[in-house]
């Protein structure tokens, strides 16, 4: 019989990093970029958040690529660009969720989750009304860089899973 630990680490799927942004300024106009320097402890080079506060949780924002068209939905849109909820990240075919406790590969760069990346009052104003609720539960997650590189659209994420448990 399985446990509920060893579960959690039957994490198969590898996603596919489909767009990022950067965000220069906090309030300021995303830039689409096709490629970004990541580095460690650090951020992404080019993003408001980058040289931050050392060790913060929040260097790199990822959300689903999924979830998108799940909130688009909510708000009776046909379709929600990704620089309208303000992620870095927008990655495919892997539960972002599922990531919760561990390290994760996007191309050579590597992540650890770090925790929920919950809407923020502005959704309500740049989504329209009823935006901060229908991004509730959708807003993605947020990342740590343990290792720097560069990543490209089309990379590869998929999570770092622990060794199996040893059986005595």
């Amino acid at each position: 019989m399985q446990t509920l630990g060893s579960i959690f680490n039957i994490l198969p799927q590898v996603g596919r990093l489909e767009w990022i942004g950067l965000r220069p300024a906090r309030l300021g106009d995303l830039s689409i970029v096709n490629q970004a320097e990541v580095v460690a402890e650090r951020g992404i080079v080019g993003d408001h958040r980058f040289g931050g506060r050392h060790g913060s949780k929040r260097q790199v924002t990822l959300i689903q690529f999924e979830h998108l068209s799940a909130v688009a939905g909510m708000l009776h849109r046909t379709d929600l660009p990704p620089e309208l909820v303000r992620r870095n990240l927008v990655v495919s075919g892997i539960n972002l969720l599922a990531l919760k406790g561990k390290s994760f590969q996007v191309g050579d760069v590597l992540l650890e989750y770090s925790g929920p990346c919950e809407p923020c009052s502005r959704m309500e104003s740049v989504l329209g009304p009823g935006g901060y609720n229908a991004m509730r539960g959708h807003g993605g997650i947020t990342a740590k860089v343990l290792e720097g590189g560069t990543i490209h659209v089309g990379d590869a994420v998929q999570a770092r899973l622990n060794p199996p448990e040893q059986v005595a």
